[in-house]
């Protein structure tokens, strides 16, 4: 990567974040700690208003934009691709986002470029079987919940047709096992719990914040039950 391609591709990464570091910067686009600041004096030379708060960052300041962003033809592509993985395993309030996202990114490719990936739209397919096909609406709301740390209602089935209301407190979405699972800490249970998405019946956001305070990073969660690695999970919901 030349070094202009470079400076454009910092600005992009700095306003996809709120704060960025400069080692993050470093690692992101391998380069020293000392050329990081002397690509950020280039910026800065050139309009670009890029700040720096002490502990947290670099971040550009707020009311700046840059022109419309450029694709190239295979980063159109590759977002088309994940048009299909969303047809098959996101739920429908993602597949609505997804799509009315990516609509605005085609409105800014050039026309041959809309002819290509029109054509190549036409010439994918990704089947899943339907019992992996989600019918519900709920991963938006609960990426919010995530987000925001605000708490949920949910009234849910457990694997024995049980059903409970809860109060959780959500700390991430894993997908595994074919399935999206919510995990977070239970109110009622004083626990975490791994909450099967297929299995809630209802859900209601509030504006309460969450009562723990130091709650699991979901990583951790997810090293500690081995989510990734076991082939039938105990669904820790179910108790």
């Amino acid at each position: 990567m030349n070094r202009i391609d470079r400076l454009l591709a910092i600005v992009t990464f700095l306003q996809s974040k709120k704060y960025v570091s400069a080692e993050a910067i470093a690692d992101k686009f391998n380069i020293s700690i000392r050329t990081v600041y002397r690509d950020i004096k280039a910026l800065c030379e050139q309009g670009i208003p890029v700040s720096f708060e002490q502990h947290k960052g670099y971040f550009i300041v707020q009311g700046f934009f840059l022109p419309p962003v450029s694709f190239s033809t295979e980063e159109a592509n590759a977002l088309l691709l994940m048009e299909k993985v969303m047809e098959g395993f996101a739920d429908k309030s993602i597949w609505k986002h997804y799509s009315s996202a990516l609509n605005k990114i085609k409105s800014v490719l050039r026309g041959q470029q809309k002819e290509q990936i029109e054509a190549l739209s036409n010439n994918m397919r990704f089947h899943v079987p339907d019992c992996f096909a989600p019918d519900y609406e709920y991963l938006s709301l609960l990426q919010t919940a995530i987000a925001s740390r605000t708490v949920i209602q949910l009234e849910y089935q457990n694997n024995k047709a049980e059903i409970s209301k809860r109060k959780v407190e959500p700390i991430g979405l894993v997908f595994y096992a074919f399935a999206w699972h919510l995990i977070g800490w239970c109110q009622y249970r004083k626990d975490y719990r791994d909450f099967r998405v297929s299995r809630i019946l209802k859900i209601q956001a509030t504006s309460e914040p969450f009562t723990q305070q130091n709650l699991m990073e979901l990583n951790d969660y997810i090293i500690m039950h081995a989510l990734t690695t076991s082939p039938a999970p105990k669904e820790s919901a179910s108790r």
